[in-house]
């Protein structure tokens, strides 16, 4: 339950105070790099180990509560490994960020395993869970949790695509890639949360609802 907004707020608040650091226009990532990128490098680490922790309760919650399901939680969980990697491999610098480096940035073999494959298994990973979760609570008779999931997958790869396009300097995106890779985040990880929340008693001892 805390993993997605620990993740929000400390990427929140280092963006803020960061000098030369635009919200709108870099991507969270970028906080990982100069003297201070260790906080946002142990916020992908621990992050992702809380989310790792999350797949593994949520594969018991399901089948305790008469729900087995094996790709979704597989699918958090590969989600999970990929923030892992993302904070273990700092991403290269991009859209002018550390200041004096060019807009398209430079290439460095960590920063090509945080883009491929560790954000890649972020996004799509996550995405794909979201599909699976709305076709698996349809079959349990939840439809606005079959809607909100299925939504929110679509959300989140329509958000990756275009805040990709921002980082990759086309214009009319470049500017506010920042700020559409978070609104991705957000919904992405609001998701994980309301779904830790949703199953929650499912996972608690005592009688099941």
């Amino acid at each position: 339950m805390i993993g997605g907004p620990l993740f929000v707020i400390a990427f929140l608040v280092e963006g803020a105070f960061r000098p030369g650091y635009d919200p709108l226009r870099h991507p969270v990532s970028s906080l990982a790099l100069g003297p201070s990128g260790w906080t946002q490098i142990a916020n992908f680490v621990i992050t992702g180990l809380l989310m790792l922790l999350f797949a593994i309760g949520l594969r018991r919650a399901l089948h305790a509560a008469g729900r087995p399901s094996t790709w979704g939680p597989l699918l958090v969980g590969t989600y999970a490994i990929g923030l892992v990697g993302a904070g273990v491999f700092v991403t290269d610098p991009v859209s002018g960020y550390p200041p004096g480096t060019p807009a398209q940035g430079v290439h460095t073999w960590h920063g090509a395993l945080h883009d491929m494959p560790f954000s890649l298994l972020v996004f799509a990973s996550l995405a794909a869970a979201c599909f699976v979760f709305a076709r698996r609570f349809a079959g349990w008779g939840e439809r606005g949790w079959a809607v909100y999931s299925a939504v929110t997958g679509a959300v989140f790869l329509i958000g990756f695509f275009l805040a990709g396009m921002g980082f990759a300097q086309v214009d009319g995106l470049v500017e506010i890639g920042g700020l559409l890779q978070r609104l991705t985040i957000v919904a992405g990880w609001g998701w994980l949360t309301l779904l830790a929340i949703h199953l929650e008693p499912a996972a608690s001892p005592g009688p099941r609802p």
